[in-house]
């Protein structure tokens, strides 16, 4: 296993600067962003894509620094009503499937999208309830459209040879383990996950099940290294359905936190030996999205953890039970 980066955190540095600064702290991997939510700072598509000279420069970098690419990251929203940012994300999807297969990255991470909840309507619609039925009926409209969306792209980035994770998210599609594995039975084996536990833990996921559900199917793609912390005080009272602001802390049922500040280290290695148990053996991409510390402190603090959380050889065999 190797600890990447999600890069955006380090959007004041140049790429070389967040590589050097990552490779002091022992880091293997980068995810940089491409588009979307990200941006992409360290890697603008548009002067990389078909270029073979800016190409070659991000390979001699990389190989300076002794790092790869695990993913590149696009999030956004290629199902929204709204028929011209819908476009958008999916232009950057892609140029980034595109540009991940002339870089030899593997894997390009994003969201699902949300689409409205009916044809006429003019902004994406989280279901999260069944009933009154109509909110039945705009949820099975929004799969409908999903899977027609992602049955496309699918097969665009088998043309590639990419893989697509898609990380479960809030306001999105797909948020959790079982919507999930219906895309990827609905759509194909290069729909898979972006595994982010951070947004499963206050919805009251256990991770250790969740990645066994998905890794029974083979449907982990990458991961992200993330944490959360459920303040009980505040969910007593209005529950993990939070709509304060991420940055009044004191008044939130949850918070994203650097790892270890939500689980502890026991529980992270507990998540890296499941992942080895279902066959996943690729980076954990640390994203930092801690309010309540710097980037540099919230990354070099989770990168501590990791260190002695993920296994860095392969397994030996079984020889005690010969």
């Amino acid at each position: 296993m190797e600890i990447g980066v999600h890069t955006p955190p380090l959007a004041d540095e140049s790429l070389e600067g967040a590589l050097a600064y990552l490779s002091e702290q022992g880091v293997d991997a980068i995810e940089p962003g491409v588009g979307g939510h990200p941006g992409q700072d360290h890697l603008p598509r548009e002067d990389h894509l078909d270029d073979d000279s800016a190409q070659q420069k991000i390979r001699n970098l990389l190989d300076e620094y002794e790092m790869r690419i695990s993913a590149l990251a696009t999030h956004n929203n290629p199902l929204h009503p709204d028929d011209e940012r819908a476009a958008d994300a999916d232009t950057e999807l892609r140029e980034a499937i595109r540009l991940a297969a002339q870089l030899d990255v593997g894997v390009v991470t994003c969201f699902s999208g949300l689409p409205a909840g009916g044809p006429n309507d003019e902004v994406p619609n989280w279901i999260t309830a069944p009933w009154p039925p109509e909110h039945d009926e705009a949820l099975a409209y929004q799969w409908e459209q999903g899977i027609d969306y992602w049955t496309d792209l699918a097969a665009y980035a088998d043309d590639h040879g990419i893989d697509i994770a898609i990380e479960m998210h809030p306001n999105m599609l797909v948020y959790e383990p079982h919507g999930m594995a219906r895309l990827r039975e609905e759509t194909g084996e290069r729909i898979g996950a972006n595994f982010d536990p951070s947004h499963l833990y206050w919805q009251g996921i256990t991770i250790t099940d969740a990645i066994r559900h998905l890794g029974e199917r083979d449907a982990i793609h990458h991961v992200h290294a993330k944490d959360t912390k459920i303040y009980d005080a505040q969910a007593r009272e209005k529950g993990v359905l939070d709509t304060t602001a991420y940055d009044d802390e004191p008044n939130r049922s949850w918070l994203f936190r650097s790892v270890g500040y939500g689980h502890g280290e026991a529980h992270w290695k507990d998540i890296v030996s499941t992942l080895r148990m279902v066959g996943y053996d690729g980076a954990l991409s640390i994203e930092h999205e801690d309010s309540l510390t710097s980037s540099r402190e919230g990354l070099e603090k989770a990168i501590d953890l990791l260190e002695r959380a993920i296994f860095e050889t392969e397994p030996g065999e079984a020889y005690w039970a010969e």
